[in-house]
Parts: structure tokens; C-alpha cells; sequence
């Protein structure tokens, strides 16, 4: 079973957020999204960690939804070991930390 990972912050989430979720899901059988911790983008956000949790788990398309570790943002990749990361068209996400710390395939989605 191919799993894909995803990252976001999900604060009001969007169509774009849904757009991002459904294009990760089409490249595995089991996605996880990761959302952003309050720590890490406080004050930028205007929903907790927990409200933004449970709207991406409203939306039914990923099929676990974790909160993102408050001090190592990629130890979640060595806790669920994905075979695929999947990245926004416009995300900003340091490529090669990522690639250093996972052997998973990491894909750019379009728009």
C-alpha cells in the first residue's frame, strides 16, 4: 500500500486546500496530512491547530490527519515512513532537508 504525505497550515480551509488534498490522494492508497502546529505560524493564523485538524478531517479525503511535531517538522516523516510526499504548487518547503530526511518520492503538484 502507497502512502502519500501532505503538509498545510489549512487555516480556512478552501477549494485550493481541496484541490491539493484530492491530487495527493490520486498517487496512494493512504493519505496522511500533516497540519501545521499553532507554535510554528502563530501569530499568522486565525483558527487553532485543533479547529484546522478537524475541518481537514471534515473534508473525508484524507485518511488520517495528524498534528505536525512542535520542534522536528519532518520526524513525522521517519514516524510514518511515506512512499510519497506531495507538495503544493506554491508551498515553500526547503526540498533537500526533505530529501535528506526521507527516502520518499516528493512531487510538486500543479495548481
Amino acid at each position: 500500500m502507497k502512502t502519500v504525505i501532505t503538509f498545510g497550515t489549512f487555516d480556512i480551509t478552501h477549494k485550493g486546500h481541496i484541490d491539493y488534498l484530492t491530487q495527493a490522494k490520486k498517487h496512494g492508497e493512504f493519505l496522511i496530512t500533516v497540519i501545521a502546529r499553532d507554535i510554528n505560524i502563530k501569530p499568522n493564523c486565525i483558527h487553532s491547530e485543533q479547529e484546522r485538524k478537524q475541518a481537514v478531517e471534515k473534508l473525508a479525503i484524507a485518511d488520517l490527519v495528524v498534528l505536525g511535531d512542535k520542534k522536528d517538522k519532518l520526524s513525522i516523516l521517519k514516524k510514518y515512513n511515506p512512499d510519497i510526499i506531495c507538495l503544493g504548487y506554491d508551498q515553500k518547503a526547503n526540498i533537500e532537508e526533505i530529501a535528506k530526511a526521507s527516502n520518499a518520492q516528493i512531487i510538486r503538484l500543479k495548481s
